[in-house]
């Protein structure tokens, strides 16, 4: 029974990812619906009206990546991406109430309606009625929005987890794919193209099952499996960039002074610094998702508390606390230089504890320094200092060690001053007698674990470079 029991945990577990999609299975037909709303949708229907909108025009706003679906038998005429897309960015346009849409993407269609009502009022109308008024004239764009979908790249990250213990099982696939649009603004007076903006939208795809295969008694097997597939629908991501790259064009041509909202400056300061703060922080987010924030300030000052544990020569080992401040300077925006000051308790329970001083010189190197997170190395040389004296008990600082010292660590950055900061390290003691004991041939050695803040200060490069050109 227990077995059964934690296939069920198991299986509840995984599907508790995916709950929304497992226990809303199609099973029956479903009618026709209005569309979804994209993520950005309600961005795009929030905006404030504009003061007079626009008229636009689209000619053709097309996929031009040629791609077709990938099969993994034959091959396929279906495109990857919809070949829709203008009816896409008509729709966003609308919905923005910034742009009148003037059709164009059909143009012969319109023209050629318009010849049979002129013709048809010629022929029929005009002898019954002169005064019948001729047919008014089509409305001209004073702006062509160009572009279209440039690229869709598939499996620019794969991956998955699995685990199976005695015929119980699961697994979790998933995929992202990416796309990306261009979305250009035109002057039909000139031909000068005003504005391009660049959107891309990731496409995630989802797979995840779970499975029991085991004999309960002699010839009777019990096997059971369950899961489920979710992929996003490429047309709501397509919808979801062009819906997002018109807001852009928007408050980027408000930016400009191309045209203005219906609440006058006020309203436009804060789309313009709404857009550009959030436009900074997409813009540090690189290609899998990768945050960038670069460290522009040179100094930092950092406590940490945690655990140390010390291997000497006695048989009992225990954790003891540990305890850190350090300030370091970076050099380049890779290799730091530190300074720390550490005070850690050497824990061997009844057989020996001792408390101790070390200050330590360390050169770290920031593996992915530009990362909001991500790991680091750092080494260097260092001195204990014995906190406390074998014959009086009391406080000495007269025995002394030598040592070395290495270790990794992570670091998250929370701002521009603020980072988190976690440290594994091994102490390699030159000298047996740390723990008071010389007993054999190895020297002693002990491990410290922190987890501490970080605060960052000082003036960024470029700051100092201005401060110096406008004194001259």
């Amino acid at each position: 029974m227990k077995i059964y029991k934690l296939f069920l945990l198991f299986v509840g577990g995984l599907l508790l990812n995916s709950c929304g999609a497992y226990f809303n299975q199609p099973i029956i037909q479903q009618e026709a619906r209005q569309g979804e709303f994209s993520g950005s949708t309600q961005n795009l229907l929030d905006l404030p009206d504009a003061q007079t909108p626009v008229e636009v025009a689209v000619y053709n706003f097309r996929d031009q990546t040629g791609q077709y679906k990938s099969v993994e038998n034959g091959s396929t005429f279906s495109t990857a991406v919809t070949q829709g897309a203008t009816a896409i960015l008509l729709k966003a346009l609308e919905d923005s109430n910034w742009f009148i849409p003037i059709e164009r993407e059909n143009l012969s269609n319109l023209t050629t309606e318009r010849n049979i009502i002129r013709n048809t009022k010629q022929e029929y109308i005009k002898n019954l009625n002169p005064n019948e008024p001729p047919l008014p004239p089509l409305k001209y764009a004073g702006i062509i929005l160009e572009g279209g979908i440039v690229s869709y790249d598939t499996n620019i990250v794969t991956g998955g987890l699995g685990a199976r213990y005695f015929g119980i099982g699961g697994s979790t696939k998933y995929r992202q794919d990416r796309i990306t649009v261009y979305l250009r603004m035109v002057s039909t007076s000139n031909g000068e193209i005003l504005k391009t903006v660049y959107i891309s939208k990731t496409i995630l795809s989802q797979a995840l099952d779970a499975s029991f295969f085991r004999f309960v008694k002699f010839q009777r097997l019990l096997e059971a499996e369950t899961g489920i597939t979710q992929n996003e629908p490429v047309q709501l991501a397509v919808k979801d960039a062009v819906e997002k790259a018109v807001k852009a064009l928007i408050i980027e041509g408000v930016q400009d002074g191309y045209w203005s909202a219906k609440g006058g400056n006020q309203v436009n300061q804060e789309l313009v610094e709404s857009y550009i703060q959030e436009k900074k922080e997409e813009q540090s987010i690189k290609l899998y998702d990768r945050i960038f924030q670069e460290k522009q300030k040179p100094n930092y000052f950092s406590v940490m508390s945690g655990v140390s544990l010390i291997d000497g020569d006695y048989s009992q080992q225990k954790p003891g606390f540990y305890f850190r401040a350090d300030y370091g300077h970076s050099l380049t925006n890779s290799f730091d230089v530190e300074l720390a000051a550490s005070l850690f308790q050497a824990n061997n329970d009844y057989q020996y504890k001792n408390e101790y001083l070390s200050v330590d010189l360390n050169a770290r190197f920031n593996i992915l320094p530009n990362d909001n997170f991500g790991p680091f190395i750092y080494a260097g040389p260092g001195f204990i200092f014995d906190h406390r004296s074998e014959e009086t008990d009391q406080d000495d600082l007269t025995r002394s060690f030598f040592k070395m010292q290495y270790g990794l660590g992570l670091i998250y950055t929370l701002n521009e001053s603020l980072d988190f900061k976690l440290i594994a390290e091994q102490n390699l003691v030159l000298s047996d007698l740390l723990d008071g004991v010389e007993n054999g041939k190895r020297d002693d050695f002990y491990y410290n674990i922190g987890f501490g803040i970080q605060y960052r200060f000082g003036f960024k490069k470029s700051d100092n470079l201005n401060s110096v050109t406008n004194e001259n």
